[in-house]
């Protein structure tokens, strides 16, 4: 067979599909079920990985890959696709990422032996993983929606999947309704896109869906509804990948789903989001005139605003999946800034400075999904070890699961956006753009870049400290429980899965230039200018920020010169300390007899100058409990509990649900059960229906 986009696409297709198969040939083969599903699925990947990587390298031989995976039987439905390259950039992401999980979930999957069903759980993830690629590689809006639907339906299964435990119901009801929201939004966009169409060229069939014609449709549309279809887009994207306020499924699902289900969601699925975003703002709706000033400004301050309150929630949170889910929200913000700073550069004119931006907010893309579903594996070794996800029973366990807490480390350094990783160079991307933003306007909404850069800042520095607490209390000091003291090391091939994430977080992260020049077909397509060749100076070992008077950095250069000073201690242990007598004795630990987990750091404790700092906006309030012996002047326990406000929920949603049930109960009035009655809602109806179309 020879090595095309087109057919590694067919294999990757027919694999996945044959995964999902043979889980449920499998149901009650537990073994054969864990081999089959997860190990087609890493074929599928693998092969996926290859034809993304083939489109974006040798995009001018290969050019837009087009394919019709079944005959059109259905007016205005057409199962094609097309890969292009912002198409394939996600097909890289999405095969990428499944590739790690997958090798990660044949040892992961031993815990469910015996409790659950490994063959329909593989099913559901081999049919999500391919309605995810083929979300981002449709070329008709009914295909997109087809295959959006079913990639949101078997997610719910996947995080519904341990469905005995209250809390896991709860959140996949908020995931199915908030999903479906959001799917409601996109289904009305796409209707203004079609009618925007057929009103322009008088062609109301089949072609008014395809994705080719939707190209520089804002042109033909009024600025009125071209600005309704942005909002709607907006709302609907951006409740799938959880901005701020639409974010409140994505705290409640992440934490409840299989840990190797949470690392895909969080690290591929809600970037079905940002590719829609992509592919509406910067393909579908913007004309030659470019987009209006307030669609960049509400996109930047959007990303703002989840950036800082992703990461301050995220410190007060104890459960690990929890805290790695608020990060999530953290992280699309900063997607979120490099989006809306490209289109207010669009709309001032400066094309290199949007594709600077897009670059940014895409790179960051890639790295969020490499470093976070790293991240989520890690979470998934320590909960398949201590059986708790709940920091403070951790402790200790870097001793007992060192291969799995350096992994977690080095997750933890990309996404606080330490260099050399890969988590820097995006942020970095997105400081230059912000920065050299300030000069493109003579407005006051200049001010949003210089803003929208001291928060950035805010939101790194809220981050490294965040993982310091989820590292330090997770894997140092001794262990809280007895399950963290008795823990071991994940099999070999979640390790395996976790390394080859590591590996990428590290080759993103040194050599960044090699990966940004697969971009240039990307922001030739979007913004109409390839600048892999204005960040790279010195032979491609130095990035730049475009600005010739703008930063530098050299991430490989960090890496070379922390070596060389990481090895001067042992040289100078070398030289001087040859010979020298060394003595080991227990910590100081004030004269008592010996450390106890009781003298360690808590979670709560690291936590609280941040809580008190931003009190206004978590309202903490604190629990205190006292048992007795004899009487209240003889305490045997105090148990103290500590717990913050979550606004969004308590101010926006629980009331909105209470109006949502008041009004469903004064709507019952209407279910007569009287023929006649219906009959006349109908009839109604129809004379209202008649009156709009007059």
């Amino acid at each position: 067979m020879e090595f095309t986009p087109g057919n590694l696409l067919t294999v990757t297709f027919a694999t996945y599909a044959i995964g999902a198969v043979a889980g449920l040939c499998c149901l009650r083969h537990e073994r054969p079920a864990n081999l089959l599903t997860f190990g087609l699925a890493t074929l599928a990947s693998a092969c996926g990985l290859l034809a993304g990587v083939l489109c974006l390298a040798y995009s001018p031989a290969f050019g837009t890959v087009r394919m019709q995976l079944l005959p059109t039987l259905i007016p205005y439905l057409s199962f094609s696709i097309r890969v292009d390259a912002l198409s394939a950039f996600f097909l890289v992401v999405v095969s990428a990422v499944a590739l790690a999980i997958s090798i990660y979930s044949l040892g992961y999957m031993r815990g469910f032996y015996g409790r659950k069903s490994v063959g329909l759980l593989g099913a559901f993830y081999n049919v999500m993983l391919l309605a995810t690629t083929l979300v981002f590689l449709a070329d008709n809006a009914f295909f997109f929606l087809m295959v959006w639907e079913i990639m949101e339906l078997t997610a719910y299964c996947l995080v519904s999947f341990e469905h005995e435990q209250a809390e896991t119901r709860r959140a996949g009801v908020l995931f199915f309704v908030m999903s479906h929201i959001g799917t409601g939004c996109i289904m009305l966009g796409f209707l203004m896109l079609f009618q925007a169409y057929g009103h322009a060229t008088g062609d109301y069939g089949s072609a008014a869906y395809s994705f080719d014609n939707f190209h520089a449709l804002g042109d033909r549309m009024s600025s009125g509804s071209r600005d309704a279809a942005f909002l709607l887009f907006l709302a609907g994207f951006g409740i799938k990948s959880g901005i701020v306020p639409l974010h409140t499924w994505l705290p409640a699902a992440h934490p409840v789903a299989p840990s190797n289900v949470s690392a895909f969601l969080s690290g591929v699925l809600i970037k079905t989001g940002i590719y829609g975003m992509a592919r509406v703002f910067f393909d579908f709706l913007p004309g030659t005139a470019g987009p209006p000033m307030w669609w960049g400004v509400t996109v930047l301050s959007i990303g703002t605003i989840s950036a800082v309150l992703g990461v301050l929630y995220a410190l007060m949170q104890h459960d690990l999946k929890r805290l790695l889910a608020y990060h999530s929200i953290e992280n699309i913000g900063i997607i979120l800034m490099g989006f809306g700073a490209a289109l207010m550069f669009l709309h001032t004119g400066h094309p290199v400075l949007a594709s600077l931006a897009l670059i940014a907010g895409l790179y960051h893309t890639i790295n969020h999904a490499i470093f976070k579903a790293l991240l989520f594996l890690g979470a998934g070794a320590v909960l398949h070890a201590t059986h708790t996800r709940d920091m403070e029973h951790m402790g200790g366990l870097a001793k007992r699961m060192p291969q799995t807490a350096f992994f977690f480390l080095v997750g933890a350094v990309a996404i606080s956006a330490l260099p050399p990783l890969n988590g820097f160079v995006s942020e970095w991307l997105t400081y230059q753009s912000l920065l050299q933003g300030y000069g493109t306007t003579d407005s006051l909404l200049r001010l949003m870049f210089p803003i929208g850069g001291a928060l950035l800042a805010l939101t790194g520095a809220l981050a490294a400290a965040c993982f310091v607490k989820a590292f330090g209390i997770t894997f140092l000091a001794q262990p809280r429980s007895e399950h963290a003291a008795q823990a071991n090391e994940a099999p070999s091939t979640m390790l395996l899965g976790q390394g080859l994430l590591v590996a990428a977080c590290v080759f993103l992260g040194l050599f960044p230039t090699q990966f940004l020049k697969l971009l240039d077909p990307l922001t030739q397509s979007l913004t109409g200018l390839q600048i892999s060749g204005q960040l790279t100076v010195a032979n491609g070992l130095v990035l730049s920020g475009v600005n010739p008077n703008g930063g530098t950095v050299s991430t490989l250069g960090i890496a070379v010169l922390g070596l060389c000073f990481l090895s001067l201690p042992f040289l100078l242990r070398l030289v001087f300390a040859r010979g020298t007598n060394v003595r080991i004795g227990p910590t100081w630990d004030c004269g008592l007899q010996g450390l106890t987990p009781r003298m360690e750091y808590t979670a709560t404790g690291f936590s609280k100058p941040i809580r008190m700092i931003f009190k206004a906006l978590f309202r903490p309030r604190r629990e205190v409990q006292r048992e007795y012996d004899f009487s209240p002047y003889f305490t045997n326990t105090i148990r103290f509990e500590a717990h913050v406000e979550e606004v969004f929920e308590t101010r926006i949603y629980r009331p909105l649900n209470r109006w949502v049930l008041w009004a469903s109960r004064r709507m019952r009035a209407l279910q007569a059960g009287s023929i006649q009655a219906y009959l006349i809602y109908i009839f109604i109806t129809l004379l209202l229906l008649l009156l709009f179309a007059l």
